[in-house]
C-alpha cells in the first residue's frame, strides 16, 4: 500500500501549481501591495538565466527512406514547445554522407532535454510522419554528455511508403521501490505514448533497425531515461525501463518588468514542464501552453513580479514571462526576437533575477488597449476571455476585470505584420461554445482590427452571449417529498469531453453540484481511439485528461464533501452522421474477427485497471464500468442494426475475468451503466451479479403522445419502473440508480429529436462544443418538465436507490439544447429535489 500512495503525494505536491495557476478574476489591475515581499525569507542563492549553460557537440545521423529529388535538402528542425511547434523552430541544414544519410553537429546544452523532427526542404517541403500517416510531433534527447543520434525516418507527410515495421512495448517502473509510473512520456522514433497505472506503453509502427527510446517525465518528478533499442519486423522488442525520481526544492522567480506595463496585471510563466502550463498537445493555432494552467506571480511593492515554486531537482526548464500564453503578449528580446530562458533545477533553494526587456516584437506596432462591457446577465463568477487569429484561431486568453461588468486587455506582441486580424469575446474560455452573438461558432469573420505605429484604444460591446442571451428560470412547484435513507444517490455526471483548461474551471463545477444538493460527482475520465484497426487505444494529450488532472478533480470534489464514482468514457473517431454516434459508427467500423476481439478485451481491460487504480489511490468511492457504447461486446451482443457482433463465445468468461482484476486494484463499489431501452429489456448477463449495482442509463421515450403533459412524463415513468426496472432489480438483488440524459431540445419526452430529416438525433450531437444545429428547437422548459416529473416517479418507489443527471457540462453555465443542466432552469428543479430526498431540507 505504500508503494502506491507514495506516488500520489508527489504527484499531489507538484499539482499545487496547477490548482493556484490562472486566478486573473480575482486581480485588480491598479492595486499594488502594501506589505513585505512573500518569497522565502530564507537567503538562498540568486542567479540570472541570461548566462548560457555548457554545451556539447552532438551529432544527428539520419536514414532517409529513398533518395531525395533534385534541389531537395534536409534540415533537423529544433523545436520550442513553449512559444509553439512551429511558431519558433529552428533549422540546421544537415550535409549528405551518402544519398540515404544526412547528418548536423549541433552545440546543446548539457543535461537539456532537445525536441525535434525533420523536415525536407525545397519544392513542396515536407514534414516527417509516422507510418501511420500521423505527423511527428517531435522527438526527444536527453544531452548527457557528446553523443551520435541515430535516427529513422519512417514517412514524408506527402508520400508514404511500404516498409518493415515493429513494436517497442514494456512498462517503467521507479528505480528506487520498483512501483510502476504513470503519466511518463514514452518516445521512439517519433510516436509518443503516455504510461498508464501500471506503467506499460506500446510504440508501434516503427521501421525496423535501432531507435533512441526515451522516458520523460511531463512534471519532472523522475529524471529522463534513454537508450537503444533494436526493432525488428514481426517480433515486439520488450524493454522495461527503471527510471530514477527526484525531490522538489523552491525556485523563486522574480522578474522586473518594462515600464508599459499596465500595473498589477496579472504575469505568467509559461514553460515546458506540466506545472508551468504545457499541455504537450497539439492545440488551436499550433501553441501547447494554456494560460489557465500557468502559474500566476505576485506583484511586489518595488513593482517587480515573484513566485516561488516547487520544482524538481535535475529537470531542463524552459520558461518564458507572458501576459497571455506562450505566444500572445510574451516577453521579448530588446530586437524583439523571440525569447526562451533556460536553467536546470539545481539541487537546493534558489532564486532567479530576471528583467523582461520588452512585450514588444516590433517598435513598428504600437500596443492595442481592448475594453469591453458585457452584459448585466454575465454571471459574476465567469472570466470573459479574447481568442485572435491571425492564421487561424487560437487558444483563448483571459481578460482583466475593471469591475461593472467592463474587462480589458492590452495585446503588446506579436504585432509585427501589416493589416488586420480577427479577434472575439467568449466566456470563461469556451470560444464556440459561449460566444459573443456577433461571433458565433467555429469559423466566424470575428472582428476587425489593425496595426498601427502608434497605440490604439478599441472599445466593444458584447450585446448578448450565445446561450445565455436571456436567461429563463422555472416556477417550482411544491411537492410533498419523502425523505430517502442515507445511502440514497443525488449526483450529477459531467460530459466526457476534455479540454486542457476545463480542469481550471473544475472548482467552481463542484461547488455548483454541491449548492444544488448533489451528494456525489460522477468524473469521466477518458482515453482515446486513435484507430479501428489495429486496435489503438491510449491517453491523448489535449482530448483526455492526464493521470494528475484526474486525480485533482477527485481531490477538489471530495474537499467539497462529495462522493467521487468514477466512470471510464473512451473517445471515438468522430461520426460526421448527427444520427449515428461516434460509437456505433466504431462498432460498424471494427472487424470483429478473433484477433481483434482479443486486441479489444485487452486494451479494455488496461482502460479500466488504470482508473481502477486511480480510483483506489485518490479515495474515490465507487467505480462505474460499461456504457451504451460497449453492448456489441457482451455475450450475444448486437449491432445497432440488430446483426451479430460476432462477439466471442468466451465474452461471459472475459467479462468475469475483467472484473475480478478491477476488484483486485479497487475494493470500493463497483456498477455497471446499463442502458435502458423501452420494450428491449433483455435479461440481463449473468456476470450483472458481480457488481454492486446497476446504472441504469436513461433516456428512455415517457411521452406517448406529442401532447403529452407532465402528469403522462410521471405516469409513464412510473410504468416502466415498475413493469420493467423493478423485476430487474430483484432478478439481480441489486441496488439500481436513474442516470437520466435528456437534452433541452422539442422532441426529447419522446425520446427522438429529429434532424430535420426524420432521423433521430444522437443526443450527444446536441453538446457543446458541437456545431449548433438550427433543425432543432430549444425547450428548456420541457426539459425541466421530464426532469419534474421523473423525480416524482422516483419520490414515489422506494426501491429506486438513486438518481443522477447526465451531460453536466463543466467550464461555463449554457441555456443551450444540450443534456447539461448547468445553469438551466432543470438544475432550479435538482435544486428543490435533492435536498428534499436527501432529508438534509424539510
Amino acid at each position: 500500500m505504500k508503494s502506491s500512495s507514495t506516488p500520489l503525494r508527489r504527484w499531489l505536491s507538484a499539482a499545487i501549481v496547477l490548482i493556484l495557476a490562472g486566478q486573473a478574476c480575482t486581480i485588480s489591475l491598479f492595486d499594488t501591495p502594501t506589505n513585505g515581499n512573500t518569497g522565502t525569507t530564507t537567503p538562498v542563492p540568486s542567479v540570472a538565466t541570461n548566462t548560457p549553460y555548457a554545451a556539447t557537440q552532438t551529432t544527428f545521423v539520419v536514414t532517409l527512406p529513398e533518395p531525395l529529388q533534385a534541389g531537395d535538402s534536409i534540415a533537423i528542425s529544433v523545436l520550442d514547445e513553449v512559444t509553439g511547434l512551429s511558431l519558433n523552430e529552428t533549422k540546421f541544414p544537415m550535409t549528405p554522407r551518402d544519398n540515404l544519410t544526412y547528418t548536423a553537429t549541433l552545440p546543446l546544452p548539457i543535461n537539456s532535454v532537445v525536441k525535434y523532427r525533420y523536415i525536407r526542404l525545397g519544392g513542396t517541403g515536407a514534414v516527417e510522419d509516422t507510418t501511420f500517416g500521423t505527423t511527428i510531433r517531435y522527438r526527444l534527447h536527453n544531452v548527457a554528455s557528446s553523443a551520435e543520434v541515430q535516427d529513422v525516418v519512417a514517412d514524408w507527410s506527402d508520400k508514404t511508403y511500404t516498409r518493415p515495421v515493429g513494436t517497442i512495448l514494456g512498462q517503467v517502473y521507479n528505480v528506487d521501490t520498483g512501483s510502476p509510473i504513470p503519466n511518463i512520456l514514452v518516445t521512439a522514433g517519433g510516436i509518443q505514448f503516455i504510461t498508464d497505472s501500471l506503467g506499460r506503453f506500446e510504440l508501434a509502427g516503427l521501421p525496423t533497425g535501432t531507435h533512441q527510446l526515451t522516458a520523460y517525465s511531463l512534471d519532472g518528478l523522475y529524471l529522463p531515461f534513454q537508450q537503444g533499442a533494436i526493432v525488428a519486423e514481426g517480433n515486439p522488442t520488450i524493454v522495461d525501463l527503471r527510471i530514477k525520481p527526484t525531490h522538489l526544492v523552491n525556485v523563486t522567480f522574480t522578474v522586473a518588468v518594462p515600464e508599459d506595463t499596465v500595473p498589477g496585471v496579472p504575469v505568467r510563466i509559461a514553460g515546458n514542464i506540466l506545472q508551468l502550463g504545457n499541455t504537450f498537445a497539439d492545440l488551436q493555432g499550433g501553441v501547447s501552453t494554456v494560460t489557465d494552467r500557468m502559474p500566476i506571480m505576485n506583484l511586489q511593492p518595488d513593482g517587480r513580479y515573484s513566485v516561488t515554486l516547487g520544482l524538481p531537482v535535475g529537470t531542463y526548464v524552459q520558461y518564458k514571462y507572458t501576459l497571455g500564453d506562450g505566444y500572445w503578449n510574451a516577453e521579448h528580446k530588446g530586437d524583439g526576437g523571440w525569447i526562451v530562458r533556460e536553467f536546470l533545477v539545481p539541487g537546493q533553494d534558489v532564486t532567479l533575477q530576471d528583467t523582461v526587456a520588452t512585450w514588444l516584437a516590433s517598435n513598428q506596432s504600437g500596443p492595442i488597449l481592448f475594453e469591453v462591457s458585457v452584459p448585466s446577465v454575465t454571471p459574476p463568477s465567469d472570466i470573459v476571455y479574447m481568442q485572435f487569429n491571425t492564421f487561424g484561431w487560437m487558444e483563448p486568453i483571459p481578460m482583466w476585470p475593471l469591475g461593472n461588468n467592463r474587462w480589458a486587455y492590452k495585446l503588446y506582441s506579436p504585432l509585427n505584420f501589416l493589416g488586420s486580424f480577427s479577434y472575439r469575446y467568449c466566456r470563461n474560455g469556451q470560444c464556440n461554445s459561449a460566444d459573443d452573438n456577433q461571433t458565433v461558432g467555429t469559423a466566424p469573420t470575428g472582428r476587425q482590427a489593425g496595426t498601427s505605429l502608434l497605440g490604439q484604444d478599441i472599445q466593444d460591446n458584447v450585446g448578448s452571449w450565445k446561450w445565455f442571451e436571456n436567461p429563463e428560470t422555472f416556477a417550482l412547484v411544491g411537492s410533498a417529498i419523502t425523505p430517502r435513507a442515507a445511502n440514497f444517490v443525488a449526483g450529477v455526471e459531467y460530459q466526457a469531453t476534455h479540454r486542457p483548461n476545463f480542469s481550471y474551471f473544475a472548482p467552481q463545477a463542484f461547488a455548483n453540484t454541491k449548492a444544488i444538493g448533489s451528494n456525489l460527482a460522477v468524473l469521466t475520465p477518458s482515453w482515446t481511439v486513435t484507430s479501428v484497426s489495429p486496435l489503438r487505444f491510449s491517453t491523448q494529450p489535449g482530448t483526455d485528461p492526464f493521470w494528475i488532472d484526474s486525480a485533482i478533480m477527485v481531490s477538489q470534489a471530495r474537499a467539497l464533501g462529495l462522493n467521487v464514482s468514477l466512470f471510464p468514457t473512451p473517445h471515438f473517431p468522430p461520426s460526421t452522421d448527427t444520427g449515428v454516434s461516434a460509437s456505433v459508427k466504431f462498432w460498424k467500423d471494427a472487424p470483429k474477427d478473433n484477433a481483434w476481439w482479443q486486441t479489444f478485451f485487452t486494451r479494455y481491460r488496461a482502460f479500466l485497471v488504470n482508473y481502477a487504480d486511480l480510483a483506489a489511490q485518490t479515495g474515490a468511492q465507487s467505480l462505474i464500468l460499461g456504457g451504451e457504447w460497449v453492448t456489441p461486446a457482451l455475450p450475444g451482443g448486437l449491432l445497432v442494426d440488430g446483426s451479430s457482433s460476432n462477439v466471442p463465445a468466451d465474452a461471459e468468461a472475459q467479462w468475469r475475468a475483467i472484473l475480478q482484476d478491477v476488484r483486485t486494484h479497487f475494493k470500493g463499489q463497483v456498477f455497471w451503466a446499463l442502458p435502458y431501452e423501452k420494450s428491449t429489456f433483455t435479461t440481463p448477463v449473468s456476470f450483472l451479479r458481480d457488481v454492486d449495482g446497476i446504472y441504469l442509463l436513461w433516456s428512455t421515450p415517457i411521452a406517448t403522445s406529442p401532447t403529452a403533459t407532465k402528469t403522462d412524463y410521471a405516469n409513464e415513468t412510473g410504468r416502466l419502473l415498475d413493469n420493467e426496472v423493478a423485476p430487474l432489480s430483484s432478478l439481480l438483488g441489486k441496488p439500481v440508480i436513474l442516470a437520466v440524459s435528456y437534452p433541452a431540445a422539442a422532441g426529447a419526452p419522446s425520446g427522438c429529436v429529429a434532424n430535420g430529416a426524420g432521423i433521430c438525433l444522437d443526443f450527444d450531437a446536441l453538446s457543446r462544443p458541437n456545431t449548433d444545429l438550427t433543425v432543432v428547437s430549444l425547450n428548456l422548459q420541457t426539459q425541466a418538465d421530464i426532469y419534474e416529473a421523473m423525480l416524482s416517479a422516483v419520490n414515489a418507489r422506494s426501491w429506486v436507490a438513486g438518481f443522477v443527471s447526465r451531460g453536466y457540462y463543466m467550464p461555463v453555465t449554457l441555456q443551450d439544447k444540450s443534456t447539461s443542466i448547468h445553469g438551466k432552469p432543470a438544475a432550479d428543479v435538482l435544486w428543490y429535489w435533492y435536498p428534499r430526498l436527501l432529508g438534509t431540507v424539510r
